[in-house]
């Protein structure tokens, strides 16, 4: 078992909760299964099988891009998803 933080952006999508303890050994894994129970968290994580463009991931303090990706075993080690924030003072 592995312990998934959710940021407070994407806690709506699973009933407010902090933390989901998830199944897999693989960051893919772990995001298939967390579609599976949290559809509309899906569909912000994963798109069309690959990590979403805006999303992060790390596992261990790693950056998964940095690693092997959605392939990054996760041995146990929490793992923390983090959207990616976007935006600036426009039009000054």
């Amino acid at each position: 078992m592995t312990r998934v933080r959710i940021p407070p952006t994407l806690r709506a999508e699973v009933g407010g909760a902090r933390e989901i303890v998830v199944e897999g050994s693989t960051v893919a894994e772990i995001l298939e299964d967390l579609a599976a129970r949290y559809p509309a968290l899906g569909s912000q994580l994963l798109r069309d099988g690959e990590l979403g463009p805006f999303v992060n991931v790390y596992v261990g303090g790693e950056d998964i891009r940095t690693l092997d990706g959605l392939d990054t075993r996760v041995d146990g080690k929490p793992v923390i998803l983090l959207p990616a924030m976007a935006g600036g003072a426009g039009g000054r």
